[in-house]
């Protein structure tokens, strides 16, 4: 049980027993230090729903409250407010029991079985920054949930079917009838805007490549042949950014778009047989009442045009459909940009009045901004164009070379290479990481590299820092009691106390930032410790437990950079 858990279910006891069985706790921990660790802020609500006094009823409250061996101080502050100070050999026994468990005294949840989609880029094009915030938010929340205790599935919803590949595929017809036989990885954009130029200005082309498309949902053997060529070139290139990126997308999460072509006509037909389909000049529309135009009529969402092709709609009910019946899910996160908020909210809608997904499996979207350039407009090259992924990751390393190159010049360069990837592939998902999702933010070089503030490069630097502690240090004992005298001892082993309830608030409400932020916390309050209680140069038992309360602050922040998928360093 966290410790947060703990004191809610006390004080949840202490409020029945004063009268007010019904009325939540509301625990928090302490905004300021001199507040304490946890803040019980419940008794003013159950005060105003019993028409009592505040006061009173929290006097009423801390003496049924049994927080023995857990706090060392309960007192009441402004109008019933109930401020828990835990007892430092409380946490220095849960700081101990932390320190002896591989998993940092984390109890595996019940699990579930999850499913995070996300990344989802359209093949046959290179990825570019637009892909990035999706990718590493969604990896960072699968990762947190498995580490948990779910069974995650992680999906790659990738956009590999559709008019594009029969422009494509023709374009591709052509340029070997003309004796180029060439197709590499590096071309691929290119080779995409050459065919699309063709699309638009020839019209003998443009019919060729809509056959080719009847042609590939038909089955055609030569075409899928051509087709999937063309995803395979582009998954190795989606491969060689997850790799660099240090995202846990591989081939066998992937289940694109073509995935669901067969099933699409068996969505009509049910979405009819529930009578939810009407006809809407010659397209096929589910109306939705709780979704209004602004001539206050129902919406409707398309799910089969007027020519008899299909939208990302049906597709997305027929994905919806098979991880229910196939799957058997019991909740299914989507890392899309927010701005499809209205996509999801009608999509989730049909499937429960169709019954593609019952109640009990949990459909999210989690929706995020936009990263902005200095311009305060959607992050684009000088030129106006759209940046590769894989371009800003190996500027991202090259930055960082830089910078690692002139502050630590006599190291060797395959080790300046090292530490550069580690530190500018770092930088750059932390910037992103550390903000609100639902935020839009700026991109900004010398911000995410620096070495003070709430980045990463503070963070890696402040795990090597403990690492540098121990190096130094000899004749460590592993099993040393951890006694706790020093506020800023205390301070920190409350803080690394929390891990615990950061990590479950992340995989309820889907926000790495709460991760983030804690773990900029524990860098700064280990930094406080660090100075204010010399640890090699004190002696004996002082000594062995400081030494013991830095080897916990290493392991939670690199435990908790893994989980946000960024690698940490022996030494910077």
């Amino acid at each position: 049980m966290t410790i947060l858990q703990l004191i809610n279910e006390r004080v949840q006891a202490a409020l029945s027993a004063a009268g007010a069985p019904d009325a939540p706790a509301v625990i928090q921990p302490a905004s300021k230090p001199e507040f304490g660790d946890y803040q019980a802020n419940g008794v003013m609500g159950a005060a105003k729903a019993l028409k009592t006094n505040p006061r009173e009823l929290a006097q009423k409250v801390v003496a049924a409250l049994d927080l023995q061996g857990i706090a060392d101080k309960v007192e009441i502050a402004g109008p019933g407010f109930i401020n828990i100070h835990l007892a430092p050999e409380y946490l220095a026994r849960r700081s101990e029991a932390a320190l002896k468990d591989a998993r940092l005294g984390i109890t595996p949840v019940a699990p579930q079985r999850v499913m995070v989609e996300y990344s989802s880029p359209n093949l046959a094009k290179e990825m570019h920054v637009g892909h990035l915030r999706s990718s590493i938010i969604g990896d960072a929340l699968a990762r947190v949930m498995e580490f948990l205790g779910h069974d995650v599935v992680r999906a790659n919803h990738v956009g590999d079917w559709g008019t594009q590949f029969g422009m494509l595929t023709a374009y591709l017809v052509e340029i070997r009838q003309a004796g180029d036989n060439a197709l590499e990885l590096s071309d691929l954009e290119t080779f995409y805007r050459n065919a699309k130029v063709r699309f638009d200005e020839s019209e003998e082309f443009a019919d060729r490549a809509r056959d080719y498309v009847v042609r590939l949902q038909g089955g055609d053997a030569e075409v899928l042949k051509l087709w999937a060529q063309f995803v395979d070139i582009s998954l190795k290139h989606c491969e060689a950014v997850y790799q660099k990126l240090n995202v846990g997308l591989k081939r066998e999460h992937v289940r694109g778009e073509s995935s669901y072509n067969d099933d699409l006509p068996v969505i009509v037909d049910e979405l009819r047989a529930a009578g939810l389909l009407s006809e809407s000049d010659g397209a096929e529309v589910v109306f939705l009442e709780e979704f209004r135009t602004q001539d206050d009529e129902p919406m409707g969402v398309i799910i089969r045009k007027k020519d008899g092709g299909f939208l990302y709609t049906t597709t997305d009910l027929g994905a919806v459909r098979y991880r229910h019946k196939v799957l058997n899910l019991d909740r299914v996160i989507y890392v899309v940009d927010a701005r499809q908020s209205q996509h999801f909210a009608q999509m989730f809608s049909i499937c429960r009045k169709a019954g593609f997904a019952p109640e009990s499996m949990l459909l999210e979207h989690v929706g995020f901004g936009v990263m902005m350039g200095d311009d305060g407009k959607p992050f684009k090259t000088r030129s106006g164009g759209t940046v590769k992924l894989i371009e800003l990751l190996d500027e991202a390393e090259e930055r960082a070379y830089a910078l690692v190159s002139e502050k630590n010049p006599d190291l060797s360069e395959a080790a300046r290479r090292e530490i550069a990837a580690t530190v500018g592939i770092g930088a750059v998902k932390y910037a992103d990481l550390s903000k609100n999702r639902m935020s839009d933010y700026i991109f900004n070089w010398d911000t995410m590299l620096a070495f003070e503030g709430n980045t990463a490069p503070y963070l890696q630097y402040a795990y090597t820092r403990v690492q540098s502690v121990f190096r130094k240090a000899e004749n460590v004992d592993a099993n040393a009691p951890i006694v706790i005298t020093e506020p800023a001892e205390k301070h920190l082993a409350a803080a690394l106390a929390q891990f615990e309830d950061t990590l479950l608030s992340v995989a309820d409400g889907c926000y790495p930032h709460y991760l983030s932020n804690y773990l900029y916390q524990i860098a700064t309050l280990f930094s406080r410790f660090y100075e204010a209680c010399p640890i090699l140069k004190s002696e004996g038992e002082v000594r062995a437990s400081r030494l013991q309360l830095a080897a916990l602050t290493g392991k939670t922040l690199k435990t908790g950079l893994d989980l946000l998928g960024i690698k940490v360093l022996e030494t910077m």
